[in-house]
């Protein structure tokens, strides 16, 4: 078992196969972005032994992230192998949806469990802005896909961006009464460095759950408010699905955290917005043992951060988005 100094089981991966990506959300990244060379990032084989690497130290939980995983080469590959390791019990992926039309059954099939995908807005000239790049009805073809491919329940990520898209969470949440999928409001994450987006573009949950709850009535929480992973959830009454509210800057959940993030050059990044990191890939690709690559790992759990310092103005400045992995 993995615990860090405060006691906390860390048992949950998030592996990112690439930084590349097939949009430039305005929220991730900047348009004219440089991405690394392929072979600065995990091969396969190598991906593939990280992932075991920490099957073994009690990692159970993973989730494929990217820049968008699905434009990685081989991931349909990758996903066999990550979900046929021992001890890996749940394999889901965050993405953008764009090419789950064709990915979404083989990835099924070779033992992806569910996907969360992103989606901002219902508007497609919004959804153009904040994308840069994307069309709605690829995003939306590929929610359909997925949902009949068995990748359920599927969770669609909106991040709530100042000047963007508060306004258009209601017609999100909507879709919660007639579909059984969980609609999840983020508060934007600033990065310093990352965009020309900080502190002042934070919508907070308890506004958009306000705005949710003015139009669409009042909500009931589900599991006596309890946790979905990040999530704080709710339903409208006698809807099919559920929302759900990640309040990381207003509300932080860094006690229950159980999370590590390995990103595509194989660092491993114990918080998301700090800067803490441990160069994995460097050692293994310079012939260290097992028992050195565990230790490795382990001395890096043991000292993940306690939580972010938003509070304090402390910045992750040394990562954009893609880069880490989300």
């Amino acid at each position: 078992m993995a615990l860090d100094r405060f006691g906390r089981h860390i048992h949950y991966l998030r592996i990112s196969l690439t930084d590349h990506c097939n949009l430039r959300c305005v929220y991730c990244m900047p348009e004219e972005m440089t991405f690394r060379p392929n072979a600065e990032l995990m091969q396969d084989d190598e991906a593939l032994l990280l992932a075991r690497l920490f099957a073994t130290l009690g990692f159970d939980k993973v989730r494929l992230t990217g820049g968008e995983p699905t434009v990685r080469a081989n991931i349909v590959g990758l996903v066999d192998g990550i979900s046929h390791t021992a001890g890996i019990r749940s394999v889901t992926m965050t993405t953008n949806g764009l090419l789950l039309p064709r990915l979404a059954r083989p990835l099924a099939e070779a033992g992806l469990q569910r996907v969360n995908i992103s989606l901002d807005t219902l508007d497609p000239g919004k959804f153009h802005r904040l994308t840069r790049w994307g069309d709605l009805e690829d995003v939306w073809d590929g929610i359909l896909a997925a949902e009949e491919a068995g990748l359920t329940p599927v969770k669609i990520n909106a991040v709530v961006v100042a000047g963007y898209n508060e306004a258009d969470v209601v017609d999100l949440a909507r879709l919660s009464l007639t579909h059984p999928w969980q609609l999840r409001f983020i508060e934007m994450m600033p990065f310093g460095g990352a965009t020309d987006f900080q502190l002042q573009q934070v919508v907070t949950s308890d506004q958009t759950r306000q705005r949710i709850e003015t139009a669409l009535g009042g909500m009931e929480p589900v599991n006596d408010g309890e946790l979905d992973g990040e999530a704080r959830v709710y339903r409208l009454p006698g809807a099919a699905g559920d929302i759900g509210f990640i309040s990381t800057v207003s509300r932080p959940f860094c006690a229950s955290c159980t999370r590590a993030r390995l990103t595509a050059d194989g660092v491993l990044r114990m918080c998301l917005l700090r800067e803490f990191e441990v160069d994995l890939l460097a050692p293994l690709r310079a012939g260290a043992s097992p028992e050195e690559m565990r230790r490795l790992a382990l001395d890096a759990v043991w000292n993940k951060p306690w939580g972010h310092g938003l509070a304090e103005g402390d910045l992750a400045v040394n990562r954009v988005m893609s880069q880490i992995g989300g």
